[in-house]
């Protein structure tokens, strides 16, 4: 609180003025200060270009010399402040300071903003900057008295140790400043990182096969670097370079469901995961352009208050987005645009990384693997947000998540690399004259809905349908046919549950499962050749999901730390692989993820 000795209070219109234009003036300059060393890369935020050919350190300098032109505006009648009316009480000290001593400065929009609090800091820096004008209108005698003079030397003497506090503050960020310059990592870029400690294990249930899925603990890591460019400030080179160890549980369950979110079995190697370059296009529209490892949620809302991406919020795969998004991935473009305040577009075109870049027939950014994405999003309230999504897919149809026929294209292939009789069941049945390549096209529909109750409280959920036909018998091995798959959730959030920074969350549903398919006959040549290796119809991934199979899934995220997170989870699927012979499965993990 501003205190001032008793004798300061008979001040001339002028003195009284002149802590007027002080609460202008120190806030506009404080700000512009903290915005220059946000541009050094004191603050959190994200990169910003250095755009001007002057430094940052130059800037405060300036600032220190208390140059004040940029941020006001010099007033020559009080009139033309528009927020100060001839009713308020410092009404004819601001017009006294404006005619007769030109001592008023207002904020660009036109306001003064004189009834916002200042400090002593601010009086004194004021006090100082003001006395130059009036000292130069009393020695050319354009107005003003030696008393006034008398007063403001004299509450210069009365507030000297604040002045002098203020310049050594001023010093100290001109060093801090220069230091950052000398020291920082790049002008244009921030190093942003994740990484997950991963302990899990199958506490019951059984494979689809029916055997005892071994309970064997396992601890891993999955670790992201991610840097941050921005050339104009607007604009984000992003760069993801990702490894981990952390085992997928369908190699030995045998089914996709309950796979764990972070999972990335890749030993350790680093490599560029994700590479995409996205800009404003015009005012309500931004663009991504993805060379590697774009992905649905890079310019889609997946509108789901669990969703981080498998370091934050649920634990599972399934229970991050709706399955169908995890169709779309690879490279190409990708844009999001406001239609209203309402209404909210996005839409994309990604092929596959592995093909994108290969020149040969049936591969490539056109002739190869592919998704293509639309999605429109309804927000008539902040609180409450539903999306359309569609996705047109072709042999790049799989979510990883549901049952193993609801995955057709990876099933297809593992039953082809099985060894029989010295060799793959691929190469037996190429041998009789079938072929290996089934190419799968999709019809994704899918409904997203996120609802705030309150700000603890956040109810949610999807339901997905797809529609696939396979475009080929493989040379007479079976025939061709269409495959439908549904899947559907309900979410539970809990923001700051116990403390700020907390998430509990609780995801109900029923992951992808094939409830109609007319793709279920086998070739009775080829059936006959698979007898005698052992082999059977029902191995062939094709046909329709027996039975349904729930999943429910609990998990606590406590904010230890603001970087250090850890989540207790636990993932219960009800009749694995839709087969109710099948005993539950129980998985446990604990996620302990450090942010930086």
């Amino acid at each position: 609180m501003l205190t001032i000795s008793c004798k300061s209070w008979w001040l001339s219109p002028a003195i009284l003025g002149a802590i007027l234009w002080t609460t202008g003036a120190i806030a506009t300059e404080t700000n512009s200060v903290e915005l220059e060393i946000a541009q050094a890369n004191i603050s959190n935020g994200p990169p910003i270009a250095n755009t001007s050919q002057d430094s940052t350190l130059e800037q405060i300098r300036r600032y220190s010399r208390g140059s004040r032109q940029k941020s006001l505006n010099q007033v020559t009648n009080v009139s033309q402040l528009r927020d100060v009316s001839p009713g308020d009480w410092a009404f004819e000290a601001l017009r006294s300071l404006v005619e007769r001593y030109g001592c008023i400065a207002g904020y660009p929009d036109g306001t003064f903003r004189g009834n916002r609090p200042l400090t002593r800091y601010e009086f004194a820096a004021g006090l100082n900057a003001c006395l130059d004008q009036i000292t130069r209108l009393l020695a050319s005698d354009n107005g003003g008295s030696s008393e006034d003079l008398e007063r403001l030397q004299r509450l210069m003497r009365e507030f000297e140790a604040e002045l002098a506090t203020l310049g050594t503050r001023v010093d100290g960020l001109e060093g801090r400043v220069a230091f950052l310059e000398d020291n920082q990592f790049s002008t244009t870029t921030k190093l942003e990182g994740e990484v997950i400690f991963g302990l899990a294990s199958v506490f019951n249930g059984e494979d689809v096969n029916g055997d005892d899925v071994d309970q064997v603990a396992v601890f891993g890591d999955r670790v992201r670097l991610e840097l941050n460019t921005s050339f104009t400030g607007q604009d984000l080179l992003f760069t993801r370079l990702a490894t981990g160890n952390f085992p997928e549980f369908a190699e030995e369950t045998g089914t996709f469901e309950g796979e764990i979110g972070f999972a990335q079995p890749e030993d350790n190697d680093v490599a560029v995961e994700v590479l995409y370059y996205q800009f404003p296009f015009g005012d309500n529209t931004e663009v991504s352009i993805f060379a590697t490892g774009g992905a649905a949620d890079d310019f889609a809302d997946t509108l789901n208050i669990l969703d981080g991406d498998g370091g934050s919020g649920a634990v599972s795969l399934f229970g991050t987005r709706n399955p169908i998004y995890y169709t779309v991935e690879g490279a190409g473009l990708g844009f999001k645009t406001a239609l209203s305040n309402n209404f909210e577009l996005s839409g994309g075109y990604l092929a596959n990384n592995d093909e994108v870049n290969n020149p040969s027939d049936g591969s490539g950014l056109f002739n190869g693997p592919y998704s293509a994405l639309g999605q429109l999003v309804f927000k008539p309230s902040d609180s409450l947000s539903i999306g359309l999504t569609y996705v047109h897919s072709y042999r790049q149809n799989d979510t990883g998540t549901g049952s193993r026929l609801a995955n057709f294209q990876s099933t297809l292939e593992e039953f082809f690399d099985t060894d029989v009789a010295n060799q793959t069941v691929g190469d037996f049945l190429t041998d009789l004259g079938f072929s290996t390549d089934i190419p799968v096209i999709s019809n994704s529909y899918g409904i997203e809905l996120s609802w705030r109750l309150s700000e603890q409280f956040v109810i949610g959920g999807w339901g997905g349908y797809t529609f696939s036909d396979t475009l080929s018998t493989g040379n007479g091995l079976i025939n061709r046919g269409t495959i439908e798959t549904l899947n559907f959730a309900l979410t539970l959030g809990f923001p700051d549950l116990g403390k700020e920074g907390n998430l509990g969350g609780i995801i109900v549903g029923v992951e992808p499962y094939v409830v109609n398919s007319s793709v279920n006959q086998v070739n009775p040549l080829a059936a006959a050749n698979l007898a005698l290796a052992g082999l059977t119809e029902d191995d062939l991934p094709i046909g329709e999901d027996d039975d349904i199979s729930f999943h429910v899934e609990a998990f606590y995220q406590y904010q230890l730390t603001d970087n250090i997170a850890i989540t207790p989870g636990v993932i219960w699927i009800t009749a694995p692989n839709n087969d109710e012979d099948n005993d539950d499965l129980v998985i446990g993990t604990i996620r302990t993820t450090f942010s930086f």
